[in-house]
């Protein structure tokens, strides 16, 4: 497995803070660094609709059945037990490391993090792979694969093809986070400036430009950008 260089950051703040959350882009290897990194925790993951079921209906029962140390994956999904949470460490100042989060939605996590978890829980955000995560003597030899690859995890884990891999993510991404983030009504729209904004890297942004192939107005298009930043 390829070190992560946010692991140096991560023990420093697992003795520091009783919550640590990791946010970052789906598939950017945030489970995979957590199961890694605290492997003797206990494992919840609310992807999973009978454990996410649990969590809402029955929330005693469920901090009982994943008591900390524990990871919570993808705690966006019931951002209820945030206020759980805190009164759990406030019961015990002492804690440290005690609850892992990792969400994906980083705008909406967040902002309820901000709310329920200030001062409590130390913030971190996990991209894909960098360049320093590689050995140079990888990069010098690899560079034309590196290029066609991009850099997400799964598909050096996985060996998965990169063109189905990153259409497959797209689609995901388009439908699943981004329905759920800003109620896109023109999926098809949104689609289209997505593949703008691709082949317009390293350019000056023009909004009336983008407004006019797109046929939607330019304050639209600032709206949905912001949101995407």
């Amino acid at each position: 497995m390829i070190k992560r260089s946010i692991c140096e950051e991560l023990s420093i703040v697992s003795r520091e803070y009783p919550i640590i959350t990791i946010v970052g882009p789906r598939q950017s290897g945030k489970t995979t660094l957590a199961r890694n990194f605290f492997s003797g925790y206990h494992y919840a993951n609310l992807e999973n609709p009978e454990i996410r079921t649990l969590a809402v209906n029955d929330t005693k029962t469920f901090l009982r059945t994943f008591p900390p140390p524990v990871i919570i994956d993808e705690i966006q999904n019931v951002p209820e037990l945030l206020s759980w949470i805190q009164v759990s460490v406030d019961e015990k100042p002492s804690m440290k490391g005690e609850y892992v989060l990792t969400g994906s939605h980083q705008m909406r996590l967040r902002e309820a993090v901000s709310q329920s978890l200030a001062g409590r829980t130390a913030l971190l955000t996990l991209f894909p792979f960098s360049l320093e995560e590689f050995p140079e003597s990888y990069i010098q030899s690899q560079r034309e694969i590196l290029l066609l690859n991009g850099f997400m995890p799964r598909v050096f884990d996985q060996k998965i093809r990169p063109d189905r891999f990153y259409r497959d993510y797209f689609q995901t991404y388009v439908e699943r986070d981004v329905r759920k983030m800003m109620a896109v009504e023109n999926q098809q729209s949104f689609e289209l400036l997505l593949r703008l904004l691709a082949a317009r890297v390293g350019q000056e942004i023009n909004y009336t430009d983008l407004s006019n192939q797109i046929g939607l107005s330019a304050p639209q298009i600032k709206k949905w950008i912001t949101l995407l930043e």
